[in-house]
């Protein structure tokens, strides 16, 4: 790239600072894109938003981690209908694989790009009742879904100029703790911040037309067009809570929801400082 191409580059960039500073966005990263070159390249994205005055709460899943977990102790992963079934041994496994790993490690990463001042900080959903949940139906055993989340944690941690990094483990009234969909965790918290966007970084390039073709790109959709692509049986049970996650964030009040390709290098600040884009866009009403 030459310096013109550079120019140019920064010159796109400046409607959408200048859009988004001073507003808050949600990133959900998926377990499916956390390594380490793609930690570092979103941990940069991040810190550069940061400095142009954009507010960033990172929550993070981890399912293929705590699958690879699970069959290290002799145990199989079970799932229904895209939800992981969760007994207590499963529950402790999933609690030290996000808290005690992934998210020490994004923690790590993203204060390694931020120089003499770490501001990165993890939290757990556990933590001052950040998420509280009540249990999900359907047997499924210590899953909750997210009844109420304290934004006003997450709202003084972004005063103080940090950065939370959200593990989505929560506790219901007895302070229980349940296992909680990140897509849904990342949704109920993006809703309560009153966030612009919400970001979900995945394994995938977005919504596709067909999955076996990754050119058949849906570029953007409303919400209503979402649920109706819901019920296609070509969409993976595992995709379902995503897709019902970003079109209850928009229906919520979110400005819109995105799915994206998190392996892509800096594919945050694709899409949210470039005219191009990439990924999936759902707002609740497309423009004609």
């Amino acid at each position: 790239m030459t310096p013109v191409d550079t120019a140019r580059v920064l010159v796109e960039a400046l409607p959408y600072i200048r859009q988004f500073t001073g507003k808050s966005i949600v990133v959900k990263l998926g377990g499916a894109a956390i390594d380490e070159e793609s930690d570092v390249a979103l941990a940069q994205d991040v810190m550069l938003l940061r400095s142009v005055g954009v507010n960033c709460v990172v929550v993070h899943g981890g399912g293929p981690q705590v699958d690879a977990m699970l069959r290290r102790v002799g145990k199989e992963p079970e799932f229904r209908g895209g939800l992981r079934v969760t007994d207590a041994e499963t529950l402790e496994i999933v609690r030290m694989v996000l808290g005690g790993k992934i998210n020490r490690d994004l923690v790590t990463t993203i204060n390694g790009q931020a120089g003499e001042e770490p501001v990165a900080v993890g939290v757990s959903g556990e933590d001052a009742g950040l998420l509280v949940v009540d249990p999900a139906p359907g047997n499924l055993g210590f899953v909750g879904n997210v009844a109420q989340v304290r934004a006003s944690l997450i709202d003084r941690l972004l005063e103080d100029g940090l950065i939370p990094v959200v593990s989505t483990i929560g506790a219901d009234s007895s302070g229980q703790p349940h296992n909680v969909n990140a897509d849904e965790a990342a949704r109920a918290i993006a809703v309560a911040m009153k966030a612009e966007k919400i970001i979900y970084l995945t394994a995938a390039p977005g919504l596709l037309e067909d999955v076996h073709d990754e050119s058949s790109l849906v570029p953007r959709l409303s919400s209503a067009e979402l649920r109706q692509r819901m019920g296609d049986d070509s969409i993976s049970a595992g995709m379902i809570p995503k897709l019902k996650a970003c079109a209850d964030a928009v229906d919520g009040g979110v400005g819109t929801a995105h799915i994206i390709d998190g392996r892509v290098p800096h594919a945050l600040l694709i899409e949210l400082l470039t005219d191009q884009g990439i990924g999936t866009m759902v707002k609740r009403e497309i423009a004609a």
